[in-house]
């Protein structure tokens, strides 16, 4: 890349915490951030998410309406983001938009991302690419993860086996071989059934740095029902969402339990995170010595501490160790997809999402 380029990226997870928007730019020295806003999820938008996740009535209509209000919220934090950063929008070549999922399926052949990219593009008077996710799962794959390829030009080292481990709503792994080789999967639930749980019972959007989990004791009993799962034991390429792992997933293995003290339950959610987590990893990288966390459960201090302990002796750091704060990585992977796009380069890597071959991502919408 012969000069300095600028692109944004913005992202909102199956957390459904909020949105981050980033201000990256790309030059030969590599990627780097200028600036990083967050907007909190408002709460009537996370509740339409989150039905949105099953069958019901009315669904194409309150689909549409709910990606016109994601759209506004973007646009709301592309203008925050420009104003803090002093940068026109006339200086941004594009607007990578991940959207928000609310269907995942994959092996049917589909996948739904909410938002109106061309609205975004009308709002911000910017070139946004979009719908990345389409192209891969036409051609075979699961469509995700897509930020392991960002994983690699960030924080791979040459020489050095390396795991990046993204905790959102989902739990996902960017595996980084010495040899060059990269491998990728979601493992499952994160914050999604933890943050579920603590608004049941704390009224709260989450457990404030995994406080609530660290004073409950593990269950064995539901511990293993959880991880009798049958997606935690399929081999990569895999990838999940809230459309599997939901309330009704979680409450039918609660009823299997028996009574049990809500923060008992959070505490052994917490260590599925873990287990599934550390499963993962002696499965296909043995050899990892470093494990890199981002997302919003790598500020999750109890979480973090169970995967130390279920990780044994490697090390567990934050990206920031890397350059890179936690929650600005996903919407910097998107706005480094959206130049890929622009460039005609291939987004997707085949041997994690089992594409037929690479693909260049996403739809372009002009300014």
């Amino acid at each position: 890349m012969s000069q300095r380029r600028l692109f944004a990226g913005l992202m909102s997870g199956t957390s459904l915490d909020g949105v981050d928007a980033v201000l990256l730019e790309l030059a030969q020295s590599g990627p780097r951030v200028l600036g990083h806003v967050q907007l909190p999820m408002p709460d009537e938008l996370r509740v339409q998410f989150l039905a949105l996740n099953q069958p019901g009535a009315d669904e194409l209509h309150r689909a549409q309406l709910a990606g016109i209000e994601l759209t506004h919220l973007y646009a709301r934090a592309m203008r925050e983001l420009l104003r803090i950063t002093a940068v026109p929008a006339s200086q941004v070549a594009a607007v990578g938009a991940h959207g928000q999922t609310v269907r995942h399926r994959p092996e049917l052949g589909y996948t739904v991302q909410l938002g109106c990219p061309a609205l975004l593009a009308e709002q911000c008077a910017i070139t946004v690419v979009a719908d990345f996710r389409a192209r891969d799962v036409a051609a075979g794959g699961q469509g995700a993860p897509l930020v392991p390829a960002f994983h690699r030009a960030v924080f791979g080292r040459d020489g050095h086996d390396l795991a990046v481990l993204n905790l959102g709503g989902i739990a996902n792994l960017s595996l980084l071989f010495a040899d060059g080789r990269v491998l990728g999967f979601d493992c499952g639930p994160a914050n999604a059934l933890l943050d579920l749980w603590a608004q049941r019972h704390l009224g709260c959007a989450f457990d404030a740095d995994g406080a609530w989990a660290a004073r409950g004791r593990v269950v064995p009993q539901l511990l293993q029902s959880l991880l009798d799962d049958v997606y935690f034991a399929a081999p990569a390429p895999k990838s999940t969402g809230r459309d599997h792992f939901d309330e009704h997933w979680l409450d039918l293995r609660l009823q299997a339990s028996g009574p049990l003290e809500p923060v008992d339950v959070q505490a052994t959610l917490s260590q599925m995170v873990a287990d599934t987590v550390a499963a993962d990893l002696r499965r296909s990288m043995p050899g990892s010595g470093e494990v890199l966390v981002c997302g919003g459960g790598a500020s999750n201090q109890d979480l973090v501490r169970r995967l130390r302990g279920a990780l044994g002796g490697r090390a567990v750091l934050d990206t920031a160790a890397r350059g890179l704060q936690p929650q600005q990585v996903e919407a910097a992977a998107f706005a480094w997809l959206a130049a890929r796009t622009l460039d005609g380069e291939v987004g997707n890597l085949p041997a994690v999402t089992g594409a037929r071959g690479p693909r260049v991502l996403g739809a372009i919408y002009p300014a």
